[in-house]
């Protein structure tokens, strides 16, 4: 596909979906649960990050409280995420530094975002979108995967694939990428058996079965 058309197809795929989804919402903006989802979310289901988060806050609502748990009730609390000893770890390090070195606030620059420890691109940009609403590319698994099966782009991992994204999908588009492909990915475009029947984009996918 020329690579001129590729924003015209990106165009067509989101006015698709966008008739066919409702785009989740974060159940917060504050930017310190938001942060903490996502780095909840690695490496695990969104079911999984969903239970982890929701036993998390019920305990949980600032840097200092985090400050005045015993790890081992965190680990506990988050335990549904899986790798939870070392996700309580960084939660604890993030912590710190934030009560330590930014007044308890999650700074909204993504450079500052990337010197805590644990925290890469995704929920950098997680954060800045979801929290902030600055615009951003959240490259997780199913934007990952998805964009490559419909042929917008050819990439390697994550941060290939957001930085050919913020090429060819328009800047008012990159939230709602994120939010879209992840319902589709949850229901449609699955990693091992997509229900290619279903899909409304097939047209658009590259992926023969």
């Amino acid at each position: 596909m020329n690579k001129n058309s590729l924003p015209r197809k990106v165009e067509s795929i989101i006015a698709i979906l966008k008739s066919h989804y409702k785009p989740f919402e974060f159940s917060s903006r504050d930017p310190f649960k938001v942060l903490i989802t996502t780095i909840l979310s690695q490496r695990t289901r969104d079911e999984n990050t969903a239970l982890a988060s929701k036993r998390f806050f019920e305990v949980v609502r600032s840097p200092e409280d985090v400050l005045k748990l015993d790890p081992k009730i965190i680990e506990e609390t988050i335990k549904p995420s899986g790798f939870y000893k070392v996700k309580a770890k960084r939660i604890i390090e993030i912590s710190k530094q934030l009560v330590n070195n930014y007044g308890s606030k999650v700074p909204f620059k993504k450079e500052e975002l990337l010197k805590f420890k644990g925290v890469g691109r995704k929920t950098a940009n997680a954060v800045s979108a979801f929290a902030f609403n600055k615009p951003a590319i959240v490259v997780d698994t199913h934007v990952h995967r998805i964009s490559n099966r419909l042929g917008l782009i050819n990439s390697k991992n994550p941060e290939q694939t957001e930085y050919e994204l913020s090429k060819i999908v328009p800047k008012k588009y990159w939230i709602l990428i994120n939010k879209l492909f992840v319902i589709h990915g949850q229901k449609i475009c699955r990693p091992i058996n997509p229900k290619c029947s279903e899909c409304k984009i097939t047209n658009f996918c590259d992926k023969k079965i």
